[in-house]
């Protein structure tokens, strides 16, 4: 990405890269763990799934897929958890509450496309204090879910703004993917949960380690 790239709004992956919601996610998972007299799994095993929901972190957990028998049920289970105790722990990285004053500052557009479930990203959003995004587009907004690109093109049609004037930040490779795939310039993050692979793998148009970082590269 050239660093006269002039865009009109930044958007953003929630999980792993404005917020860092793994300790709530993980914590749901070891509560079910507790109720069936397990030890709780450490942290740092958890963590890394966090941006792959129930599918990731049950399997990271309990070594269960969605074709084994249970795996629905306990899959509900997690929810629940995690719906009851959404935001005791979950807090903006560092860096984000600057980047986004700067967004503001420059009168820039942003928004927020999450695979996560519209039950849980809206009570989430202001009690994370991102209340003022200009959009925000869950998993179940439209038909389809990241990588497919129809969620980035919906928050662009929200904002009546072209994709190809639009950037749009994560930490997984379905991001990148996705961003890629609405014609928008794909940004990568590194303090996120980055998946099972490494960021610089992804061939995104700009790799990130900061927040503030992406004021070296947007005009």
């Amino acid at each position: 990405m050239s660093s006269l790239f002039k865009a009109r709004a930044i958007l953003f992956d929630l999980d792993g890269t404005l917020a860092d919601t793994a300790p709530d996610l993980a914590a749901a998972v070891n509560q079910m763990r507790l109720q069936r007299d397990l030890e709780l799994a450490p942290y740092e095993s958890l963590r890394p799934h966090a941006s792959s929901g129930a599918r990731g972190l049950l399997a990271a957990g309990f070594g269960i897929a969605p074709e084994d028998a249970g795996y629905e049920a306990m899959r509900l289970e997690f929810l629940s958890n995690y719906e009851q105790a959404i935001c005791q722990h979950s807090t903006l990285f560092a860096g984000v509450t600057e980047m986004l004053a700067m967004i503001a500052d420059r009168r820039l557009a942003w928004g927020i496309v999450t695979n996560k479930a519209e039950r849980f990203t809206l009570p989430l959003v202001p009690l994370l204090g991102l209340q003022h995004a200009n959009c925000v587009i869950s998993g179940d907004t439209t038909p389809h879910s990241k990588p497919h690109p129809a969620p980035l093109l919906e928050a662009a049609r929200q904002l009546r703004i072209a994709p190809e004037e639009c950037c749009y930040l994560g930490d997984d490779l379905r991001d990148i993917q996705a961003a890629k795939a609405a014609g928008m310039h794909s940004i990568a993050v590194t303090w996120g949960y980055c998946g099972q692979s490494e960021p610089q793998q992804w061939q995104a148009d700009l790799l990130l380690h900061r927040p503030a970082e992406l004021f070296n590269f947007i005009g």
